[in-house]
């Protein structure tokens, strides 16, 4: 049996991929699995045991950057893709997305699976499956093997990243000039496109210096680059420069842009993070030290029962409107906890 499951959506939805491959595997150990995914979130997956091949579809549209040969790529790939004749093609993710339906229903497979409801598309999929309200986001991915003849695990897998060693690597050589130890500090980010979801000023040099006196900790600060208007991802320069003027010596700034590698590096040598919701904060979920993933105003937003972070040391705290709305009695009940259960995943 020849299987190929498309992802197009972000890193965090790739990593939440994960169970829902390895129940795939173990089901169908001689099934050929074939991935594709974007040039943003492939990565994610490049590593995984349980595809055997991945594709790579390069995006058309760049923030304002149109590139046309993009196009011609995509086209070409396509034909390579239907030459496969697959038996199923998958639409993975959490959501009804016309866009992945469309892109499934090019590849010319027997079969084709999709969450799809009150769309004309629906019609054309071999095996539309009803969409589940409140249903976390790693389930829903497993529910799409139904068709397979493959029933859901008792307990499903957590999500699984392998950072490689050149980052591994790259950490131990940066926290040697930083003075810094493995699991001698926590990771603080501002990773979030609205200003709502990311902690404040006051909130950083409050959590920053209790974690200091409290677990003698430091703060690796990171945060994107750049002014928060960028059509391709908000940064969060104006929000920073204030922060790093009054910045005390246990906290270490750290800026990321090109590449999440090296702050993920950081991550997996860290004690604990923290982070908004959103891609980081489920890699995080995978590393040794585990996340604290921050919500807010979740009636516009995924909510942590669908999106929340999985991990064996991973919790959420959900605001109503801000995480501005956090007491620093919640934040530090739930550190606390996570950095006991740390220790041990880290052997420190």
């Amino acid at each position: 049996m020849k299987i190929l499951i498309l992802k197009r959506d972000k890193i965090g939805d790739m990593l939440l991929m994960t169970p829902m491959l390895a129940h795939l595997r173990r089901n169908l150990p001689d099934a050929e699995i074939h991935l594709l995914a974007n040039d943003y979130n492939a990565w994610v997956i490049q590593d995984d045991p349980n595809i055997d091949r991945l594709w790579i579809y390069p995006r058309v549209k760049l923030g304002d950057e149109v590139r046309p040969f993009a196009v011609f790529k995509q086209l070409w790939q396509l034909l390579a893709l239907r030459a496969q004749r697959y038996d199923f093609a998958i639409a993975g993710g959490g959501v009804v997305s016309p866009r992945a339906i469309k892109r499934l229903l090019k590849l010319g497979a027997k079969r084709t699976v999709a969450f799809c409801e009150g769309l004309d598309l629906c019609a054309r999929l071999t095996d539309p499956l009803p969409f589940p309200k409140q249903v976390h986001e790693v389930d829903l991915n497993i529910q799409l093997l139904k068709p397979l003849g493959i029933a859901p695990p008792a307990q499903p897998d957590l999500p699984v990243y392998r950072l490689s060693e050149q980052w591994q690597h790259y950490a131990r050589d940066r926290l040697a000039r930083e003075g810094l130890q493995p699991g001698g500090y926590i990771v603080l980010g501002l990773n979030a496109r609205r200003a709502k979801r990311k902690p404040t000023e006051a909130q950083i040099f409050r959590w920053s210096a209790h974690i200091k006196q409290q677990w003698g900790l430091d703060t690796v600060f990171a945060w994107m680059p750049g002014p928060a208007d960028s059509k391709l991802y908000p940064g969060d320069d104006d929000l920073v420069q204030p922060i790093l003027a009054k910045r005390p010596d246990y906290m270490h700034p750290f800026s990321y842009s090109d590449s999440v590698m090296p702050l993920l590096g950081l991550v997996w040598n860290a004690k604990l993070s923290i982070f908004p919701d959103g891609g980081l904060a489920h890699l995080a979920a995978a590393s040794p030290g585990g996340v604290l993933a921050l919500f807010a105003d979740t009636t516009v937003s995924p909510h942590p029962s669908q999106w929340g972070p999985r991990g064996r040391n991973a919790a959420y705290l959900e605001a109503d409107k801000s995480v501005e709305e956090l007491t620093d009695e919640q934040v530090f009940a739930v550190v606390e906890r996570l950095i006991a259960a740390s220790a041990e995943s880290l052997g420190v």
